[in-house]
């Protein structure tokens, strides 16, 4: 026999009992998510009908879910340190509060103190970018496609750009670089092979229709083998012979040696503007470890060409990300603590024995927390840099591996991290669910939230 419909409260009632839902989340959401939790008992007929206060529960969890923010923080055990899905880079303490600053006061953004007149909001960054680099000048744009973009399109609209075939990289996004080319009106000129590029190909490329030459790092994949390519240095050479200029995309770029904290060598931007590139463009989100933001840096009269076309208007940051990148690129001012004060060396630089032991700390107090038949261990494993940055390279690390019973349990488990209150983003590999500690800080924290997994659901 069907459920009585006719017991159930109305939505005036209901409301007459969630003073608190309204003081909350306001009486048109709450009136809204009352009507669609009786309307979802009418359509199920459950037998019996819940009461009021089962119904104020449900429309509660309903509000509760709805109020999440969809940027809200989570715990990144992927493994990929900077995760582009993830938003790249953690901030250093200091930009945080630089950014946290701006949005909470006016600031000087294109003001001079000094004179009492107009300022340019690229001076925050020219100086600290030209001493960290040895550029004659700087400009920043949104990110490091918008620099390539612009950059070609002030240096060589309407004209040739000459490229090896073997520099003509796709990355995350379908970004192709023979379309941003295209969009910057730009004629692409291939030289080469992909596999093997020499002096004498962009010699013989070289016409009076030239722009520029780019070269570009091929930061995400590595072609070995029977291989050529010119270097940064010698190409510069061919371009000031041919009276053109070179601009030299180093993609996700780095302001210091890895080496020292024992990762791969990637040409630094000191050393491409030493070699004598005439802009250097990359990104500050990756290893630079700031926010999203593309850097031009070079010649003094080729920066002032790209700050009076219009796109620059269209691609320049706002007071928040300028104040973050300022304080981010002071830290680099005092190389010796770099590793303590930004986050994404502090986590590429972790040693694997502290990792471990974090694991075999954590891997008992994490299977207390799972549902019967999953188990939890530690397990050696290997993360990776992310974002397209040193792709050959893998960084030994610890997971706590996550055995589940068998079917589908493992994919219940991963949707069940994820909608925690804190999301918990780990990775599926060979029959198990790792999750990579390398970015784990927050032990107690973590732990607090695995409370909260639904094990009903995982029944």
């Amino acid at each position: 026999m069907s459920a009585d419909l006719r017991a159930l409260p109305s939505v005036d009632r209901l409301l007459g009992e969630a003073a608190p839902l309204i003081e909350a989340h306001g009486r048109v959401a709450t009136t809204q998510a009352l009507r669609h939790t009786l309307q979802e008992v009418r359509d199920h007929r459950p037998d019996p009908l819940p009461d009021g206060a089962a119904l104020i529960a449900a429309a509660t969890a309903r509000l509760e879910k709805a109020a999440r923010p969809g940027l809200r923080p989570l715990f990144n055990l992927t493994g990929t340190v900077l995760h582009t899905n993830l938003g790249r880079a953690l901030l250093a303490e200091a930009a945080i509060e630089a950014a946290t600053a701006a949005m909470r006061d006016a600031v000087a953004l294109e003001f001079d103190l000094d004179t009492g007149r107009r300022g340019e909001r690229d001076s925050h960054l020219r100086g600290l970018l030209c001493e960290l680099t040895g550029a004659e000048d700087a400009t920043v744009v949104n990110n490091n496609a918008a620099a390539v973009l612009i950059a070609l399109n002030t240096l060589g609209a309407g004209r040739e750009a000459v490229v090896s075939r073997g520099e003509l990289i796709e990355i995350g996004g379908a970004f192709r670089m023979p379309d941003i080319m295209a969009r910057a009106g730009v004629r692409l000129v291939e030289v080469g092979t992909t596999n093997r590029t020499h002096p004498r190909d962009y010699l013989g490329a070289v016409t009076p229709e030239t722009g520029l030459i780019l070269k570009v790092h091929t930061s995400n994949y590595r072609i070995e083998g029977f291989t050529a390519e010119v270097s940064g240095s010698a190409l510069a050479k061919i371009a000031s012979d041919k009276k053109v200029p070179l601009l030299n995309d180093l993609g996700s770029g780095t302001l210091v040696d890895l080496s020292r904290y024992g990762l791969s060598p990637e040409p630094t931007v000191r050393e491409a503007v030493a070699e004598g590139a005439d802009l250097v463009t990359f990104s500050g989100d990756k290893l630079l470890g700031g926010p999203q933001a593309g850097f031009i840096l070079g010649r003094r009269e080729l920066i002032a060409a790209i700050n009076r076309n219009p796109m620059k208007r269209a691609l320049r940051l706002d007071k928040i990300r300028l104040a973050a990148l300022e304080a981010t690129l002071r830290l680099y001012r005092d190389p010796d603590r770099l590793a303590e004060r930004l986050p994404t060396l502090a986590l590429l630089a972790r040693p694997q024995a502290a990792i471990e032991e974090q694991a075999r700390r954590l891997a008992p107090l994490v299977a207390a927390t799972l549902p019967a038949g999953f188990a939890a261990s530690a397990e050696e494993c290997r993360s990776q840099i992310g974002s397209g940055a040193l792709p050959l390279e893998t960084l030994p690390s610890f997971a706590l591996r996550i055995a589940g019973p068998g079917g589908h349990a493992l994919e219940a488990l991963q949707a069940a991290l994820r909608d925690l209150p804190r999301p918990v983003v780990g990775r599926l590999q060979e029959g198990a669910l790792l999750l990579d500690l390398r970015c784990l800080t927050e032990d107690a924290a973590f732990v607090e939230n695995l409370a909260a997994l639904d094990h009903a659901a995982l029944a």
